[in-house]
């Protein structure tokens, strides 16, 4: 609890310097050193590494609240800290060395992206040899690693073969070439630019499969990265509303509408729009905190992570972020015209929100997945 109630006003306080530099954040595409090096400093990419390589090991319950309260003030923050934090699980799946390497220096951020079809690995004796390109690295203009994940061949000759297995190949940053090809019109702050890689050898301890074991017993590690990035996600998208609908009630208060007398918060239509808003969050919160929660339990008090916790959660995510948007519009909407204007708070909230929703957690078909369950079929797609 105390450990919980430090990193919670330091969020708060470390939040309130992004939303203050919200502009500069969108500008520059990317959080400034003067905030990032804050957040690195007091362990805010250390929250979900084990206490074993000097990480905070918080639980997940509480690791989304301090992804909420960084999400109300700027959403770009909020997805590197949940990005980021999320990906360092991996680290108790990585040799006990190589783990130790890397994430034992207290200012390491890794960050990872997709492969394009292209990127593959080759064997060679001990090592690899990587070569491709990864998008949409979240967080990578303040990381000092990146991992790639490739399909693996036994030879240079790929096209004739099936990939042996897909394994994730970590590199310092230095190894890379990164591709700047992140002009956005959402999440803007979170740098994700993509990075290249040609002909680099890596020694096979600095790499793992997705599905290796986790070397931690904690109740965390049971958790794979697929839900966790869901959920966090899911609570950006959360925290990007409840701020969008909090414009929207101030601006209600205030704004007389053209042609009328009274402001908008006298409207009928207005306070209807107002309720259903405020109806759509509570619900999908509610629910999200549901899943997490059920999700935590099985695995910290039974250590199973069942298939029905699994779509519970990936339903409650895809539905947050989706529900997510749905309360942006209705803040947009009752900003009125003033809304398409780059100076108006809404506008950015806006733009974040419709960039979540295209992200892969917020796909449709994951609603398909779990109808798929609750229908008696086996499920398919990404839980």
């Amino acid at each position: 609890m105390e450990q919980f109630k430090h990193y919670a006003e330091t969020a708060h306080h470390l939040a309130q310097l992004a939303s203050s530099a919200s502009d500069q954040i969108e500008a520059e595409r990317r959080i400034p050193d003067h905030i990032i090096d804050k957040i690195i400093d007091e362990g805010f990419f250390r929250l979900l590494l084990p206490k074993s390589l000097g990480g905070a090991e918080m639980d997940h319950p509480s690791f989304l609240k301090i992804v909420r309260i960084f999400a109300e003030a700027d959403a770009s923050t909020a997805w590197c800290i949940n990005q980021n934090n999320v990906f360092s699980t991996n680290a108790v799946r990585v040799c006990k060395e190589t783990a130790e390497d890397i994430w034992g220096d207290p200012r390491t951020v890794v960050t990872n992206g997709p492969p394009t079809p292209d990127s593959k690995a080759v064997m060679d004796d001990d090592a690899y040899v990587l070569s491709g390109r990864w998008n949409f690295s979240s967080g990578i203009c303040h990381a000092n690693w990146v991992a790639a994940l490739a399909p693996v061949y036994k030879n240079e000759n790929s096209n004739n073969s099936k990939p042996v297995e897909m394994r994730v190949f970590l590199l310092p940053i230095n190894e890379v070439k990164l591709l700047d090809e992140w002009h956005v019109g959402g999440l803007r702050g979170t740098g994700s630019l993509g990075f290249e890689a040609s002909e680099v050898s890596i020694h096979s301890t600095r790499s793992y499969r997705p599905s290796d074991p986790s070397r931690e017993s904690g109740a965390l590690y049971l958790i794979d990265t697929t839900p966790m990035f869901a959920s966090g996600f899911a609570t950006v998208a959360l925290g990007t509303a409840r701020a969008g609908l909090d414009i929207a009630i101030e601006v209600c208060k205030r704004k007389v509408q053209q042609g009328g007398e009274d402001v908008l918060r006298m409207d009928a239509t207005t306070q209807r729009m107002i309720g259903e808003a405020e109806a759509i969050w509570n619900s999908a919160r509610t629910f999200l905190h549901e899943a997490t929660c059920q999700m935590w339990e099985s695995v910290s008090e039974r250590r199973e992570f069942p298939t029905k916790d699994r779509i519970k959660v990936r339903l409650a995510s895809t539905h947050a972020i989706r529900k997510s948007a749905d309360i942006i519009d209705i803040a947009y909407t009752l900003c009125g015209s003033s809304a398409i204007f780059a100076a108006n708070p809404i506008q950015r909230k806006f733009q974040d929100i419709h960039a979540i929703t295209q992200q892969i957690q917020g796909r449709l078909s994951h609603y398909d997945t779990a109808g798929q369950f609750y229908l008696g079929l086996e499920p398919k797609g990404i839980f």
